[in-house]
């Protein structure tokens, strides 16, 4: 699955490593392994500035499972700028005028902003700051859902798999809107004798446990407001959340959804592979207020947040330039946006490719392959989300990835990444977290994690979508100090000096496994380590 030339070469270099290590004073650290799961660790929560910045703390001095950051940079990385390195985020949209992000942002130098031409030639059109490969798409339908809807001009096995989880999901569908329709209506009766009781429309939760009430009607419903009012704000807010349920369901036994095919506003057949460029420079997405771009905003600032500006938080990687790249909707992603994502990113400058989506179906997974082995061709690293369903890919074909179920990679510069919590101990793995022996190479912090979102502000996300641009940070990081390092070297580089536990830990799917057999490499990613078993190279 690794190239025997690298995975030679890092033996070698690890036994070296070690040894000069500890003889400099900078020598590989390794986790507590002897109190994981026997003593606390840590016994007090995280303070509100360690929640923000876990994701830099080091496990041995802070007893939180980080990326060792701040001790990188305040031990290795003082007075070293390195070279610029250019990190390509293929997401759902940037918010490019973003108070922590705007100076960071790759600038395409042979293009002229705003003259409507194509200055270098490349096929698109004032591609100052990327790309936007969806247009003014936002929404999309999952993968099955598209599938089933184009069935004709598809294979017989493709759209198979796709029909049977759609049939799936309408049994569901028919059990859920029943039961949320009976919920509904429990509220609307509930809330009508609150009204009555208090006379007044608009109350609250205190409000409603201060009844006081022999009748059994009036009893149940407060005993029903009491519960929903303690999930919810309002009332509204139980109306709407349920309505928004049942109308979908709604919409897929109906057969409503399969009518809809958001691709037309694009004018691109995404069943056709020419080539040729497509979309608009509008790197947030068609909505004024930016919204569409949270995901995408927040995962470059993961990535490349200003570091010490004063203002919001601090990027893992320094001197790098962000590359908007727009080709997530809201649903599934196509693979020929993918694809033709990824070769922009590349022909463009890219040495880091951030891929934080996935998906269960594929009706063109060559496409992406092939642009997988050009990035290799071109030297790019690819770092990628594993997946937030809990389960072993292993058994679970997902799409982007460097293989076929657990068959040889493809290539050697995809990295996938699973999410860490950050609670060093049996919770160690986050619950969302997919993983797998064969398919997910490391691990990443990924639950709470602050970054940058639309219209200068930041928010606490999480998913494998936040642990993969962290390690897409400490990646860039290691291209800008070590420029010669190939795409592959930084790959097993990342995967070698990480740390590791033999830990068992708890996982999405109610199985407990030894940490260290659920990936790969059975590592965690640490900029400290890797810093240090790079410089031997």
């Amino acid at each position: 699955m690794m190239n025997p030339f690298i995975k030679n070469t890092f033996l070698t270099v690890v036994a070296a490593g070690m040894l000069a290590g500890c003889g400099s004073g900078l020598a590989i650290v390794s986790p507590p392994i002897a109190n994981i799961d026997q003593t606390p660790i840590k016994t007090t929560a995280l303070t509100e500035d360690q929640l923000h910045n876990w994701k830099d703390l080091d496990l041995v001095a802070d007893t939180v499972p980080g990326m060792s950051v701040n001790r990188a940079y305040t031990e290795l990385l003082k007075g070293k700028k390195g070279t610029t390195t250019v990190v390509a985020v293929i997401d759902s949209g940037i918010d490019i005028e973003h108070e922590d992000l705007d100076g960071v942002l790759w600038t395409n130098p042979k293009e002229i902003a705003g003259n409507g031409k194509d200055d270098d030639n490349n096929g698109y059109i004032d591609d100052v700051h990327g790309w936007n490969f969806l247009g003014d798409i936002v929404e999309e339908l999952l993968e099955y859902e598209r599938i089933v809807r184009d069935k004709a001009q598809l294979p017989a096995d493709i759209v198979a798999k796709a029909q049977k989880e759609y049939d799936e999901k309408v049994a569901e569908a028919t059990a859920s809107k029943q039961q949320y329709e009976q919920i509904l209506q429990q509220i609307n009766d509930a809330d009508a004798v609150i009204v009555k009781t208090l006379g007044k429309p608009v109350y609250t939760v205190e409000e409603v446990k201060a009844i006081k009430s022999d009748d059994e009607t009036v009893k149940r419903s407060v005993q029903v407001m009491t519960y929903f009012l303690g999930v919810v704000p309002t009332v509204e807010d139980a109306r709407e959340e349920l309505g928004g349920v049942i109308a979908n369901a709604t919409d897929l036994l109906n057969g409503e959804k399969l009518k809809k095919n958001y691709r037309t506003v694009l004018g691109n057949d995404p069943y056709v592979w020419d080539g040729k460029p497509y979309g608009n420079n509008d790197y947030w997405g068609p909505n004024a207020e930016k919204t569409d771009a949270m995901h995408g905003t927040h995962v470059a600032g993961i990535i490349a947040s200003e570091r010490d500006n004063g203002k919001g938080v601090n990027g893992v990687a320094n001197n790098v330039k962000i590359m908007v790249v727009r080709a997530v909707p809201d649903g599934d992603e196509y693979d020929k946006d993918i694809a033709m994502a990824i070769r922009y990113a590349v022909d463009n400058g890219a040495k880091v490719i951030n891929t934080s989506f996935g998906k269960y179906h594929s009706t063109h997974p060559e496409w992406v392959w092939d642009a997988i082995k050009y990035a290799a061709a071109k030297d790019v690293l690819i770092v990628n989300a594993a997946g937030n369903e809990g389960i072993d890919l292993d058994k679970n074909q997902v799409y982007p990835q460097d293989q076929v179920g657990t068959q040889p990679n493809i290539s050697d510069n995809f990295l996938t990444v699973g999410a860490l919590n950050y609670e060093y101990g049996s919770n160690l793995v986050a619950g969302f977290s997919n993983y797998g022996a064969q398919t997910v190479d490391v691990f990443g912090p990924g639950v709470a994690i602050y970054s940058t979102v639309p219209n200068n502000e930041y928010r606490n996300l999480q998913g494998t979508s936040m642990a993969s641009p962290a390690v897409a940070g400490v990646a860039a990081v290691i291209r800008s100090q070590y420029p010669k390092l190939t795409a592959g070297q930084v790959k097993q580089l990342l995967m070698d000096s990480g740390l590791s536990t033999t830990a068992n830990v708890n996982l999405g799917d109610e199985s407990t496994k030894r940490f260290n057999t659920i990936t790969t490499s059975g590592k965690m990613v640490n900029l400290y380590n890797a810093l240090i078993m790079a410089s031997k190279l």
